[in-house]
């Protein structure tokens, strides 16, 4: 039997500077393929070629990777400034209309870095154009220099709620992560569950109160090592498990007949 499909979101990308295409990173897909033991599909961050509403039906589930360009402002009602950095609007048009409907819908999702940025955006919520430049903050920013093994490498704890999901996911009050990010989230959405943070108090870990499927978010980057990082593993089992289930369910509603 086929396994369910997974829904990778892509991003713009330019190869050698002038060939556009839709990207996606390796380690995204193996995570998705080896540990939550699902299909990856590469989706194209673009709402005129493939509209949510087919990629609801195609899919069983969705994960909103990182990328480098950020949510753009005007979705949290905030103006356009440098600090912002770049944009990519299709992408915004895509994963923000996806995240609310697959939690009305109970249709599993996770967000990573961006992703995470994005579910809490889509659910009501603003970010900070620059978590460094704040009071108090670190450096969440991924090292300009080094190997990947080097600018992935654990980097700080995060602290999860005691009792919360995260915490009897994990089966710990508090786990090593990597961060590779420049923004953060300023307000919580409405429904926004924050179930982990830094220790300079940046939201790491969230979920949507009430929502009848899986919402799990993170602000580092499980992907990497997935299959054997003691905190990625787990999270994509869980969101691997609820994509199954997801698949089970639907296959078993009864097919509807023609007159």
């Amino acid at each position: 039997m086929a396994r369910p499909v997974v829904g990778i979101i892509s991003n713009s990308f330019l190869i050698n500077d002038s060939y556009p295409a839709h990207a996606g990173g390796t380690m995204n897909s193996e995570a998705i393929a080896y540990v939550s033991d699902c299909a990856p599909m590469l989706v194209p961050a673009d709402p005129r070629l493939c509209p949510v509403e087919e990629l609801l039906e195609i899919c069983d589930g969705f994960l909103l990777t990182g990328g480098r360009p950020n949510v753009h402002p005007e979705e949290y009602g905030e103006e356009e400034t440098p600090a912002h950095g770049t944009f990519d609007r299709l992408r915004d048009a895509v994963a923000l209309p996806l995240v609310r409907a697959c939690v009305e819908r109970g249709q599993p999702v996770m967000g990573i870095c961006r992703g995470f940025q994005e579910v809490n955006v889509a659910m009501g919520g603003s970010l900070y154009p620059e978590i460094r430049d704040l009071p108090g903050r670190m450096n969440h920013r991924m090292p300009p220099e080094g190997t990947l093994e080097e600018k992935f490498a654990l980097r700080h704890r995060v602290r999860l709620l005691e009792g919360g999901v995260f915490h009897r996911l994990m089966g710990a009050p508090e786990v090593m992560t990597n961060t590779l990010h420049g923004q953060g989230i300023k307000h919580p959405g409405d429904r926004i569950v924050i179930e982990g943070w830094a220790p300079d108090g940046t939201p790491e870990a969230i979920r949507v109160k009430d929502a009848p499927g899986f919402t799990l978010s993170v602000q580092w980057h499980p992907e990497w090592d997935a299959a054997n990082d003691p905190v990625s593993r787990p999270l994509f089992q869980a969101f691997g498990q609820a994509v199954h289930d997801w698949a089970a369910q639907k296959q078993a509603l009864p097919l509807k007949c023609s007159a």
